[in-house]
């Protein structure tokens, strides 16, 4: 008979002993990975949470401080350095660069690519809806690239079987 693995077993096993469990383990496994992401999650949320109620001030202080309005900054607290990171979000209205682009290409007679990285996208539902001949047009530029795989175990719904 053999040891059905427990979560924390799980962490040290070779995938063949985690491949010959039964599907039952496997499934409690993965619920219990679930569950525990979703713990760690809340838990985190909670504590930053309070961590930006006890620091928030001081940030803005030592930002206003310093003359800007995100980034990282750096304090002390009791024996404790604070490091406190505001990100910068940046978003750029794509009508508006296109436009600017323009100008630069039109008016000033230069090259736009010096100044803006532009990278074309297609989406892949689009592309897999496009007529055979556009496919083929655009089929040498793409290249499929493959993830690591994922697996879902659920139980066999009662009114299916």
């Amino acid at each position: 008979m053999m040891d059905h693995l427990s979560l924390d077993q799980l962490r040290h096993a070779p995938p063949g002993q985690v491949a010959a469990q039964p599907i039952e383990v496997l499934s409690a496994l993965a619920a219990g990975i679930a569950e525990t992401k979703s713990l760690v999650a809340e838990a985190e949320a909670r504590l930053n949470a309070g961590l930006d109620v006890r620091f928030s001030a001081r940030a803005a202080a030592a930002r206003a401080q310093a003359g800007k309005q995100a980034g990282t900054v750096r304090f002390d607290d009791g024996d404790f350095v604070v490091i406190a990171d505001l990100p910068k979000r940046v978003k750029w209205d794509q009508a508006r660069l296109a436009e600017a682009m323009e100008i630069i290409r039109r008016d000033w007679n230069d090259d736009p690519a010096q100044y803006v990285r532009i990278e074309l996208k297609v989406a892949e539902t689009a592309y897999g809806s496009w007529p055979a001949a556009i496919r083929r047009l655009f089929e040498p530029a793409r290249t499929v690239e493959i993830g690591r795989p994922g697996y879902r175990i659920e139980p066999v719904r009662a009114e299916a079987a």
